[in-house]
């Protein structure tokens, strides 16, 4: 049996792709790929990239999402953590957030892997990201 080798994309649920595009393009420096906009239900869909094609990030937008914002603790999504190298660039991310004005919480032990450190974040719909760096980086 042929094994898993990589996840191909991560499709999250956000409120408006109009708002959350630029977010993760500017803030995430993911690029758009690909837009598609489904009048027949009422669904639209849009692929990030991230740079050197690492992973493609799909923001949907369906037509009831006049629900209340992103929670954790609901059954789905936790959250999303993305790797960085070395702590050198899980201390330019940092900088990088605070430069766009996003709240986070400074690089810290990870409370799961002692062999990390992470810094954590939310999108305009909530959704907890993360950066994560392994210790020995």
């Amino acid at each position: 049996m042929s094994k898993l080798t990589s996840v191909h994309h991560l499709a999250l649920t956000v409120t408006d792709v109009d708002r959350s595009v630029p977010w993760y393009e500017r803030v995430l420096e993911l690029r758009e790929i690909a837009r598609r906009e489904d009048p027949e239900n009422g669904i639209r869909k849009v692929h990030l990239r991230a740079p050197g094609d690492a992973f493609t990030v799909a923001l949907v937008q369906h037509p009831d999402t006049e629900r209340g914002g992103f929670d954790e603790r609901r059954t789905g999504l936790d959250h999303v953590a993305f790797k960085v190298d070395t702590h050198a660039e899980l201390a330019e991310w940092e900088r990088r957030l605070a430069e766009y004005g996003v709240t986070y919480t400074a690089a810290t032990p990870s409370r799961t892997l002692p062999d990390a450190a992470v810094v954590v974040f939310r999108d305009p719909d909530g959704i907890q990201l993360e950066i994560w760096a392994d210790t020995h980086s």
